[in-house]
C-alpha cells in the first residue's frame, strides 16, 4: 500500500536575490531522525520534550582529533577540561577518563573536580575570585594556582607563611595578539610590564614554586596566528626568567577560546567554512614554541584548556512544535517548547534547526520563537524552515558548550539531560526539574505561613 504523501499548501515566496551558498540556492533541509543510531522520537517519548542529548562517541572522537593535532607537533601536551563550559559530572568524568586534567575558575568548580576524583595536583585553579579558604586548600593540595591580579599575589605570599607547602603558582598574562578588542581584564599585561613585575616579585620572595605561564586571549578566536603571537610572548618571558633567575618553568598554558563550528550572529559565511581546525591552532602555537629561544633540554609542557571546541558538536537539544503564526509582516513564525532560558547561546549563534521527521520539501523564511512570555525569547530571527505541525519534533545541533551551565530556571522546568554511550544506550545524567526541586531551597517566614 502506497504511503500517503504530506499535503503541501501553496505559498508565494518573495525571491531575495543574494549570494548563494556553495551548493547553490537549495534551501531544502534534511531531517535528523537519529542520534548515534537512537531514534529521536524514542528519546522524547522516554525523557520528555525538550531534552538535551550528549553523544559520548562524538566527545571521544573530537578529543582524540584535538589531542593528535597537538601531540604530533609538540613533545609534551596536557589537556585540562574547562569545567565552566559544561560541568555535568558525566561530561567531566568522561574527559578525565580520556586523560584530561581539570581547569576550574571558582571554589564551587574546584570542589566539583575533587568530587569527580581528580587528583588535586592535576587541578588548574584559574579565575579572579579565589577566597583565602580556596587558596589555602589549593596550596595544601599542591594544585596549580594561576594568579590573576596583584591583590591575589600578595594574599598568596601571606598565606605561604602559614603552611608547610610552597604554593605552586603561575601567572595569567594578557597581551596584544592582533585580535581586538583585546582581553586585558584578566591577568597581568605583557606590554606595560605588569607581567614581568609580578614574576620578579614572586621569584624574589622565594616563597613559591613558580611553575608556569598562562594566557587566555579571548573566546571564539577565529584565527590561529593570534595564538602564535601569544605563545611567542610567553616564550620570551620564559627565556627572561631563565636568564635572570636560572629557573626553568614547567609549563606554558595557552588556555582555550578555540572556535566551534557554530556560526556567530552577523557572520557572512557559516562557521563550518570559516573556523580554524585543531591543526590550524596547533600549527601556530607549536611553531612559536619550538622556534623560540627556550632551552631545548627544558621545553615546557604545553597545556590546553579548550572547552567549547571539544564539547559543542557532541550536544543536541530536542524539542517540539507548539504552534505556528503568520505575523503582521506576512512572515511565517513557529513556536517551540525550547526557550532562550535553556538555549543561552541563541544570543550568540545562528543555530541551525532541523526537523526530526519527514516534512515538506519547501521552506519559507521563518522566525522561530520559544515558549516564554518575553519578547526576547527568539531562537532564530530568520531562517528557511518547512511548515511543521504541532507535536512534531525538531533538533538543534552544536549546543554542548555553556547551555547546560548558563541556563536559567525561568517560567518552565529545566529539562532532563541524556547521554548516549558508545554502544547506543541512553543514560539519564540529569533529571528534569520538578516544582519540588525548584522550591526545595526556599524558606517562608512564619508570618506568611
Amino acid at each position: 500500500m502506497m504511503k500517503k504523501k504530506i499535503f503541501e499548501k501553496p505559498i508565494i515566496t518573495k525571491i531575495n536575490a543574494g549570494v548563494p551558498d556553495k551548493f547553490g540556492m537549495q534551501n531544502q533541509i534534511k531531517a535528523i531522525t537519529h542520534i548515534d543510531q537512537v531514534a529521536i522520537k524514542d528519546i522524547i517519548a522516554e525523557y520528555g520534550s525538550p531534552v538535551f542529548v550528549i553523544s559520548e562517541q562524538t566527545m571521544e572522537e573530537t578529543y582524540e582529533t584535538a589531542l593528535q593535532a597537538f601531540s604530533t607537533r609538540y613533545p609534551k601536551v596536557q589537556f585540562a577540561w574547562s569545567y565552566k563550559t559544561n560541568y555535568l559530572n558525566a561530561v567531566c568524568r568522561k574527559y578525565h577518563q580520556l586523560g584530561s586534567w581539570a581547569e576550574v575558575v571558582s571554589g564551587f568548580e574546584y570542589h566539583k573536580a575533587l568530587s569527580n576524583g581528580v587528583e588535586p595536583n592535576k587541578i588548574i585553579f584559574n579565575g579572579p575570585d579565589k577566597s583565602d579558604e580556596d587558596l589555602l586548600l589549593a596550596i595544601e593540595n599542591k594544585s596549580l594556582i594561576h594568579i590573576d591580579h596583584f591583590e591575589e599575589l600578595y594574599t598568596i605570599l601571606k598565606l605561604a607563611n602559614t603552611t608547610e607547602n610552597k604554593p605552586k603558582v603561575a601567572i595569567r598574562v594578557n597581551m596584544d595578539t592582533g585580535v581586538y578588542p583585546m582581553w586585558d581584564r584578566f591577568g597581568f599585561n605583557y606590554e606595560n610590564g605588569d607581567a614581568w613585575n609580578a614574576i620578579n616579585r614572586l621569584m624574589l620572595s622565594k616563597k613559591v614554586d613558580f611553575m608556569g605561564l598562562h594566557t587566555h586571549i579571548g573566546t571564539y578566536i577565529m584565527v590561529g596566528w593570534a595564538y602564535g603571537n601569544a605563545a611567542k610572548k610567553l616564550a620570551d618571558l620564559a627565556v627572561k626568567i631563565e636568564k635572570k633567575f636560572n629557573h626553568y618553568i614547567k609549563y606554558i598554558d595557552m588556555g582555550g577560546g578555540f572556535a566551534s563550528k557554530n556560526t556567530l550572529k552577523g557572520a557572512f559565511l557559516p562557521g563550518t567554512d570559516t573556523c580554524p581546525s585543531f591543526d590550524d591552532y596547533a600549527e601556530s602555537i607549536t611553531n612559536a614554541l619550538i622556534g623560540s629561544d627556550i632551552n631545548p633540554e627544558h621545553m615546557p609542557t604545553l597545556f590546553l584548556e579548550t572547552g567549547r571546541a571539544l564539547i559543542d558538536d557532541a550536544g543536541y537539544l530536542l524539542g517540539s512544535i507548539i504552534g505556528n503564526k503568520r505575523l503582521t509582516s506576512g512572515r511565517a513564525s513557529t513556536i517551540l517548547d525550547i526557550g532562550v532560558n535553556i538555549l543561552f547561546t541563541s544570543f550568540w549563534y545562528d543555530h541551525l534547526l532541523y526537523p526530526a521527521e519527514e516534512t515538506s520539501n519547501y521552506t519559507e523564511d521563518t522566525t522561530v520563537y520559544g515558549p516564554l512570555c518575553m519578547n526576547i525569547d527568539v531562537i532564530r530571527e530568520s531562517l528557511p524552515f518547512p511548515n511543521m505541525k504541532k507535536g512534531q519534533h525538531v533538533v538543534i545541533k552544536r549546543i554542548g558548550a555553556y547551555n547546560m551551565t548558563q541556563w536559567m530556571q525561568f517560567i518552565t522546568h529545566r529539562p532532563a539531560i541524556v547521554m548516549i554511550d558508545k554502544e547506543g544506550k541512553t543514560h539519564l545524567v540529569r533529571k528534569r526539574e520538578t516544582n519540588e526541586s525548584i522550591v526545595n531551597e526556599e524558606l517562608v517566614p512564619d508570618y506568611l505561613q
